[in-house]
């Protein structure tokens, strides 16, 4: 893996999001807890609203535009729905939060 850093911890909220633009398109950071975060693609399978904007519980995020439901741990919608988003491989190391680059690479060659 080829860890690339792209801010700091503390520009997420907990139980917020930021969106981070990259060269394979827009991710949407999560953070759930004080020390946990999650990287999703930021469109849902849906319609294509916009992750980033939706409300973040748990280990998931619901869509601002149809309420559908996605694990932030798999990308696959809950409950009834059925789909799935990109997630992408991401840490946290002395405050700031690090993604796979090799991920965001494939992700843009498919």
């Amino acid at each position: 893996m080829s860890w690339i850093d792209i801010g700091a911890l503390g520009d997420v909220p907990v139980r917020g999001a930021r969106l981070v633009k990259t060269h394979a398109g827009c991710i949407a950071l999560f953070r759930t807890t004080e020390t946990e975060i999650f990287a999703t693609s930021n469109t849902c399978a849906h319609k294509g609203g916009p992750l980033s904007e939706g409300i973040v519980h748990d280990r998931k995020v619901t869509c601002p535009l149809h309420n559908w439901v996605w694990s932030l741990e798999t990308g696959e919608a809950q409950g009834a729905d059925q789909g799935r988003i990109a997630t992408y491989p991401v840490r946290i190391e002395d405050g700031r939060i690090l993604i796979d680059g090799d991920a965001i690479d494939r992700r843009s060659a498919a």
